[in-house]
């Protein structure tokens, strides 16, 4: 049989080249990781010839056996990992093993430091998968046949990890993949049967496949057999279907590495058999760090899917909402034909109660998390606080134990490090308080000054300061907790209910009667800028305040259309003023109508300022302030 060369020298991708020079240079610290990576890659092979050979049993040709088996040659410093799975073609060898076809690549590029030990912790964010083979060895050789095409079809494919590679067509009887890897002098431990023995069942026990190593032999060399004799070293069953009392903590955190690709341990997970009118198995986990591509709605998610063990899918995104994308896992279920498509699944009946009860599952887990490991809890929420915020608008059957879930910065704290949850800020309500109250913005240095809040601290009314860019557009979708309303301190005519006594109450009607000169006054100044100007009951030591009418849109919600090129409605912000400060004494005192003029829309603008608003004309503002400080300096 002949096969036409065809050999090619290629160039790796930009990020591949990067990744491989971590790799290679900042991954001392757990080498072994390599091993476990490439395993995993195998068994998502074989996994995906599985399904395949549901519709095509001929995949399968005469082997229906599949294994993975790892072998070694101490003398030649070899190490082969070869699978029967669906194997490569040659376009896809190039795709798979030439680029990083990952979406994130360049916000991965972004975060890269030059600092090998920061950008090396980045990886596991990455996904590393073949490439961690350069970590143990200084040549790697690919030898891979798609399934159902000819032996002739078969692919080499060679680098020695340092920006280039070749490839060439060979033939390969048999399908599947076989990786040759040609070890570093240093790291010819990974050729001895012991040392690759405690890998494996460290690594990879969980694998639901057979790995296999040439059996180990004992005593007089003339005693062993001249064929090699294969044994497993691993269960070779899936994970989720033994018992949970039968599986270590660390055989689920090695599952948590295989089904995620992920560097570290999970913060938690959840493994449940449901029977009765539905039946299926669930293993979810809840990562400790967000992915690359987390923001990036449209990239792939979900759950691998499985049907009575066999494999169907990888990312099964109907079985969770949106907002819960970061959960990784497996869903098994005995109702669901062997034949599921990602069409048939959108219309399964069955489908929507799976998803219902798993959604119900990950908050309950988050819900323990949060009460029993509040510092888990606090790393989770750091990594993915922001998708929860989006639950509310897209689950309303939850909302209220998505709700609990969130967290925010407070008056009661010292920075926007700490967080609180809605319910330790009822726990510790003013005796009265009905409502929730809350103020957003862009930077919390911005809203934890802001004179919005000045009444607030009088009074010692804790307020929940968000700037989340999401935030404005989740309390659009969430009006209430725990019978408690929320309310946005900038919006609206605020009302303190029985937090305010009836002297306050009396004090803010004389004020508003006794300057009611002074309010039209402001008001003819600035009727082009303004809604309204009037006296305000929110301010002790600021002299004015801009306001949001009710129905208006705030600030974070404009800037989140004008981001995705929308154009935000035309609203006019109200202007609060305190008259009992000395500046609008002064005003209020001033005859000279032009004079009037500037310092009322130095007032303006300087409230603008502090509301967060850019200046329409900063120039004009500074021309008025300039002035005023001139007249005040002679």
């Amino acid at each position: 049989m002949t096969v036409e060369a065809h050999k090619e020298t290629l160039g790796f991708q930009t990020e591949v080249k990067q990744l491989l020079h971590l790799m290679i240079h900042s991954m001392y610290s757990n080498k072994e990781i390599f091993l476990r990576e490439l395993i995993s890659n195998a068994s998502d092979a074989s996994d995906k010839l599985r399904f395949e050979a549901i519709a095509k049993p001929e995949l399968l040709e005469d082997q229906p056996d599949l294994a993975i088996r790892i072998s070694h040659d101490e003398t030649a410093k070899t190490l082969t990992i070869e699978d029967k799975g669906i194997g490569m073609t040659r376009d896809e060898v190039i795709e798979n093993l030439g680029t990083i076809a990952k979406s994130g690549t360049a916000a991965f590029m972004q975060q890269l430091t030059g600092d090998q030990k920061k950008d090396a912790s980045l990886i596991g964010q990455f996904g590393v998968g073949f490439y961690s083979a350069f970590i143990v060895a200084d040549k790697v050789e690919v030898f891979t046949r798609r399934a159902g095409a000819a032996p002739e079809e078969g692919v080499r494919w060679e680098s020695a990890g340092e920006g280039e590679f070749t490839i060439e067509n060979v033939v390969k009887p048999e399908r599947g993949t076989r990786i040759v890897l040609h070890l570093k002098s240093a790291e010819s431990e990974f050729a001895d049967g012991w040392r690759l023995r405690n890998v494996v069942k460290k690594y990879s026990d969980h694998i639901s496949l057979p790995i296999e190593l040439p059996k180990q032999h004992h005593g007089d060399e003339a005693d062993k057999p001249t064929e090699v004799e294969w044994e497993s070293v691993n269960r070779a069953s899936a994970l989720w279907t033994r018992p949970r009392t039968e599986i270590k903590d660390e055989e689920y955190q090695e599952f948590y590495k295989h089904v995620a690709h992920d560097f570290e341990n999970p913060l938690s997970w959840s493994h449940n058999k449901v029977e009765g009118k539905l039946e299926y198995t669930s293993l979810l986990y809840v990562p400790g760090r967000a992915p690359f591509d987390l923001y990036q709605r449209e990239a792939p998610r979900g759950l691998k899917l499985y049907v009575q063990r066999v494999f169907i899918m990888d990312d099964a995104e109907q079985f969770l909402p949106l907002y819960l994308r970061f959960i990784k896992g497996v869903v098994d279920s005995n109702d669901l034909s062997l034949n599921v498509s990602r069409e048939i699944l959108q219309k399964d009946p069955a489908i929507d109660s799976m998803k219902s009860a798993l959604t119900k599952r990950v908050l309950d887990m988050l819900e323990k998390l949060a009460k029993k490991e509040p510092e888990k809890y606090a790393t989770f929420w750091k990594a993915f606080g922001s998708v929860m915020k989006e639950g509310p608008a897209e689950d309303f059957a939850n909302r209220e134990k998505i709700a609990g879930l969130l967290r925010f910065a407070s008056t009661n704290q010292s920075d926007d490090s700490e967080v609180v949850s809605l319910d330790s800020y009822i726990e510790r309500m003013q005796e009265g308080q009905e409502k929730i109250y809350y103020l957003t913005g862009e930077r919390y240095n911005q809203i934890k000054n802001s004179p919005h809040l000045e009444i607030f601290r009088k009074k010692n009314i804790e307020v929940l300061l968000m700037t989340d860019r999401i935030d404005e557009w989740l309390m659009s979708h969430l009006s209430e907790y725990q019978g408690k309303e929320f309310v946005d301190i900038a919006r609206g005519d605020l009302d303190l209910g029985k937090l305010e006594g009836e002297e306050d109450k009396q004090a803010q009607e004389e004020a508003a009667k006794s300057k009611a000169d002074l309010v039209k006054r402001v008001q003819d100044v600035l009727r082009d800028d303004l809604e309204e100007v009037r006296v305000s009951h929110r301010l002790t030591d600021s002299p004015a305040v801009l306001v949001i009418n009710e129905d208006g849109m705030g600030l974070q919600m404009r800037k989140i259309l004008e981001a995705t090129g929308q154009q935000a409605p035309e609203t006019k912000p109200i202007l609060e003023i305190n008259t009992s400060h000395p500046l609008l004494e002064k005003l209020d005192a001033e005859q000279d109508e032009e004079r009037f003029a500037d310092l009322a829309r130095v007032l303006f603008d300087q409230a603008a300022l502090a509301a967060g608003e850019s200046l329409q004309d900063p120039a004009a503002y500074v021309r008025r302030l300039n002035a005023l400080l001139v007249e005040l300096s002679r």
